[in-house]
């Protein structure tokens, strides 16, 4: 970078590319997407791009330089300092970043995460979207959508594409169950509370290592008690057996529909408006 020069003959550390880039984008600069994310905890970052993506005010006059990608901007957040160094908020870190990708699975995983870990609420991403440009923002958009409604992973977007398919009326999705006694009983993927059924979207990583069979079968014992029908499904069987997936729905609910409703309520998120 013009005019940034290191003291020494070793190689920078990421420390250092940080702080050089700080000095190239002058007085103000703010660490923003990927590596603001990271700072900030989140660990689904799309891509392998080691650059460091920096905001500057808008009459700055700095141009992008190697490992860093100078954006101006009329609408400079105020910076999170960790570790001495100015972060972007993190819901302004996250949207900058999905802007750069566009792909739906990378933008998905780290929308996703940030809201599933409770470190952004959704509505707050959506209306730093509406405030700032929208020029590279549809998949982001179409992301963000999905999660208001209710998805906390991939696998779930995934699963809102294929209940799509079904015809049937829209579920909760994440809601927490109650049976009669106010005992708890799970909180499913997704909820059709006019027949009581559940939809599990069941991954090896989460419930196939020891502790995660056992948590497992214990949910589905006390679905069983509570008289709730539940289908599970794995994640994979989304995007290479939807078809298949759309017509075990229909069945099972088609099935929950002709018992008699069991006494179980279900209890909103809290970050639902």
């Amino acid at each position: 970078m013009p005019g940034i020069v290191l003291l020494n003959s070793a190689e920078p550390t990421r420390r250092q590319l940080i702080d050089a880039t700080l000095l190239y984008g002058g007085p103000d600069a703010v660490v923003t997407g990927a590596e603001s994310c990271r700072r900030h905890g989140l660990r689904r970052l799309p891509g392998d791009d080691e650059r460091v993506h920096l905001l500057v005010p808008d009459e700055r006059k700095v141009k992008n330089s190697d490992f860093v990608i100078v954006e101006r901007t009329i609408r400079l957040p105020v910076p999170v300092v960790r570790d001495g160094l100015p972060l972007a908020p993190l819901v302004r870190a996250v949207l900058d970043e999905c802007r750069r990708s566009r792909a739906f699975d990378p933008v998905s995983a780290l929308v996703a995460e940030a809201v599933q870990r409770g470190k952004v609420n959704p509505h707050h991403l959506m209306r730093e979207l509406g405030e700032g440009s929208h020029r590279g923002t549809a998949v982001t958009r179409e992301v963000l959508a999905k999660v208001i409604k209710g998805a906390r992973s991939v696998a779930e977007i995934d699963a809102m594409e294929v209940w799509a398919r079904t015809g049937l009326p829209e579920p909760d999705w994440n809601f927490e169950l109650r049976d009669d006694f106010g005992r708890y009983v799970a909180t499913p993927d997704a909820w059709c509370d006019d027949v009581a059924m559940a939809w599990e979207i069941d991954s090896y990583e989460f419930h196939f290592g020891k502790e995660g069979y056992a948590n497992t079968l214990s949910r589905n014992v006390r679905y069983t008690a509570a008289g709730v029908l539940m289908v599970p499904t794995l994640p994979s069987r989304l995007r290479t057996d939807p078809a298949s997936v759309a017509d075990e729905l229909r069945a099972a609910y088609r099935a929950a529909a002709a018992r008699p409703r069991p006494a179980v309520r279900a209890i909103p998120r809290p970050d639902m408006p």
